[in-house]
C-alpha cells in the first residue's frame, strides 16, 4: 500500500499486494470539499432532527402506553403507529360487547379482591374473561350490600322492641309512689274540673298510650305551645299495668291544663263491644303471625321493610287498635284531636277544633312530599294488595295515603256512620281470603274503612318519619321548625338509644329533667 501525500491533503491511495501483480486504486475526496459538505448540509440536518426526534419520541411513547391495554406485541404497536388510527373507541366497543355477553351469560365466581382481579387479568390478557370476572365480582358486592341492608333493617326492628331500663325504672318508681303517697292517688282531674271533661266549649285531646314518659312530652309540648292552655282537656287512656304509674305522674306534677287518666279496666263495656275487641285482636294477631316466620327470609326491599315495621309489637298493641272504638271510649264528646304518643306539638293547634270537615269523619294530613297527588312510596298500592279483586274494585292504587299521628275527629258524624262495623267486615273478609288483602299494620285496614271520610289538612301542619334515618336526614331544618306537629314515626323513637341525636333534641327538651323520678332513673334529655 502506498500513500501519495501533498500539501493539499491525501490525493490518492494505491493498494497493492506485496508482489506488485495487481493493484486497486482509490481516490479520496479532497479535504476542502469535505469541509464544505459538513458546513452546508450536516448542520441543517442536525437542526431538523433535533426538532423532529423529540416529537417522534413522545408520539411513540403515547402509542405504546395506549397499546398496552389492547395488544401486547410490537407488531400491534407498530401498526397503530404507522396507521395513525386511534383504537380506543374500538377497545371500548369490544369491552362493552364483552360485558353484555357476561351479563347475559352465566356468572361464575368472581375475584376475591380488585388486586386479585388485576393480577389475574394481566397474566391472561383475555378481555372476555375480564368482563365475566368483573361482572361476577360486582354481583357478589351487590348481594353483600343487600344482605347488609337487610340485616341492618332487622337489627333496627329488633332494637325498637325493647323497653329501655330507664323507662322501666320510671314505671316502677311511680307505681311505688302511687302505693305509698296519697297525693299520687288523688283524683284526676280535681272535683272542681270534672264538668269540663264533657264540656264541648273546651278543646279535648285524646292519647291512647302505655308510655308515661312519652305521654308527659305530648302533654307538656302541647301546653307550652298553646295560646290558651286553660282550654285544653287531655284524656289519657292506658292499660291496667300502666295505670298506677301514669296516674301518679300527672297527679304529682303541676299541669296548667286539665288531665284525665283512665285505665281500660275502668270501662264497663257491653258484651257486643267486648266481643268486637276480642275479634279484632285475634284477627290482627293471625295476620302478624303469618309474616313473623318470614322475617329472616326477607330480602331488602321497600315492601319488606314495611313488613318489618308492621311486625313490631306496637302493631299488636291494644292501645293502637282501640282507636277504632273512640266513639265508645268517649260517648259524651263531640269533637276531639287524636295524638299519637310519639309526637311533639311545636305550635298552637287550637284552630283544629274550628276546622270545617265538610261532613267528613276525620281530618288528616296526606303524606305528600312533592305536591298534591305526589306521594311516592305512600300510595294505597303500597299498603293494599291490588291483585285481590275486592281491593282493586273498591280503591284507587294511585291515591295518596293519609296519616295517623295527628287527627281531628268528629265523633258525632262517626256515630251516624257504620265505620266500626265496616272495619270488622274488612277484617273478616281478609281472614277468609287467607289474610292477603293488605300488609300487616294498623294503617292499611283504616285506609279501607275511612274511604271517602277523610278531609285533607295542610301538609305543612305535620312532619313525619323522624324515626327513619334517611327520611329524617332529608327534612330541612326550616320545615321542621315550621311544622305545628312533628311525628317520630319509625323504629328510632326518641326515648330509645337508636334515636337520632339531630332530631331527638326536639323531643327531649320537653322532658322534665328536674323531676326526682327522672333523675333517679337517669333519664337524660
Amino acid at each position: 500500500m502506498k500513500f501519495y501525500i501533498s500539501t493539499k491533503g491525501i490525493k490518492r491511495v494505491t493498494i497493492s499486494n506485496g508482489e506488485g501483480k495487481g493493484s486497486a486504486k482509490t481516490t479520496a475526496v479532497a479535504a476542502g470539499a469535505g469541509r464544505r459538505i459538513s458546513a452546508r448540509t450536516v448542520f441543517p440536518v442536525m437542526v431538523v432532527l433535533g426538532i423532529v426526534l423529540p416529537f417522534l419520541f413522545v408520539r411513540i411513547a403515547i402509542l405504546m402506553l395506549e397499546s398496552a391495554a389492547a395488544c401486547s406485541s410490537l407488531e400491534c404497536a407498530g401498526w397503530r403507529f404507522f396507521s395513525g388510527v386511534d383504537t380506543s373507541l374500538e377497545l371500548r366497543d369490544e369491552l362493552t360487547r364483552a360485558l353484555i355477553e357476561a351479563n347475559d351469560g352465566n356468572v361464575n365466581e368472581g375475584a376475591g379482591s380488585f388486586n386479585e382481579l388485576v393480577k389475574e387479568m394481566t397474566s391472561k390478557q383475555d378481555l372476555k374473561a375480564f368482563a365475566f370476572k368483573t361482572k361476577a365480582m360486582l354481583s357478589q358486592l351487590e348481594r353483600k350490600v343487600q344482605l347488609a341492608r337487610q340485616q341492618e333493617s332487622v337489627y333496627w326492628h329488633l332494637a325498637s322492641h325493647g323497653i329501655p331500663k330507664s323507662l322501666h325504672c320510671l314505671c316502677l318508681k311511680l307505681a311505688e309512689e302511687y302505693s305509698v303517697n296519697a297525693m299520687a292517688r288523688s283524683r284526676l282531674p280535681p272535683p272542681e274540673f270534672v264538668s269540663r271533661l264533657v264540656d264541648p266549649t273546651f278543646h279535648h285531646l285524646v292519647l291512647l298510650t302505655d308510655n308515661v314518659l312519652a305521654a308527659s312530652v305530648v302533654v307538656t309540648s302541647t301546653i307550652e305551645s298553646s295560646i290558651n292552655p286553660e282550654k285544653l282537656i287531655f284524656h289519657i287512656v292506658t292499660d291496667k299495668k300502666t295505670y298506677a304509674p301514669m296516674h301518679a305522674w300527672f297527679a304529682t306534677n303541676s299541669i296548667k291544663s286539665v288531665v284525665e287518666v283512665r285505665g281500660l279496666h275502668q270501662y264497663d263495656w257491653s258484651e257486643e263491644v267486648n266481643a268486637g275487641v276480642k275479634e279484632m285482636l285475634a284477627t290482627n294477631h293471625l295476620i302478624w303471625k303469618q309474616y313473623y316466620n318470614k322475617e329472616k327470609d326477607l330480602d331488602y326491599t321497600q315492601e319488606n321493610s314495611r313488613y318489618l315495621e308492621a311486625l313490631r309489637p306496637s302493631s299488636l298493641s291494644l292501645m293502637n287498635q282501640l282507636r277504632i272504638y273512640l266513639p265508645e271510649l268517649f260517648p259524651d264528646l263531640k269533637k276531639i284531636v287524636f295524638l299519637d304518643d310519639d309526637v311533639v306539638v311545636q305550635h298552637d293547634i287550637s284552630f283544629l277544633w274550628e276546622l270545617d270537615l265538610n261532613g267528613k269523619v276525620i281530618g288528616s294530613v296526606f303524606k305528600s312530599w312533592c305536591g298534591d297527588g305526589c306521594c311516592p312510596g305512600s300510595k294505597y298500592i303500597n299498603y293494599l294488595n291490588f291483585s285481590h279483586p275486592l281491593v282493586a274494585s273498591n280503591f284507587d292504587g294511585d291515591q295518596c295515603a293519609w296519616l295517623y299521628g295527628m287527627n281531628i275527629i268528629d265523633l258525632e258524624t262517626w256515630r251516624r256512620t257504620n265505620i266500626t262495623e265496616t272495619y270488622h267486615q274488612w277484617l273478616k273478609l281478609n281472614l277468609k281470603s287467607g289474610m292477603t288483602m293488605w300488609n300487616p299494620g294498623v294503617l292499611p285496614p283504616a285506609l279501607m274503612t275511612f274511604e271517602g271520610q277523610v278531609h285533607p289538612i295542610s301538609s305543612s301542619m305535620l312532619v313525619t318519619d323522624l324515626g327513619y334515618r334517611h327520611q329524617s336526614a332529608e327534612i330541612s331544618k326550616e320545615k321542621l321548625e315550621a311544622a305545628a306537629v312533628i311525628h317520630f314515626s319509625g323504629p328510632a323513637k326518641p326515648w330509645l338509644e337508636i334515636g337520632f341525636p339531630e332530631v331527638r333534641s326536639l323531643w327531649s327538651r320537653y322532658v322534665n329533667i328536674s323531676n326526682k323520678f327522672i333523675g333517679r332513673c337517669r333519664i337524660t334529655g
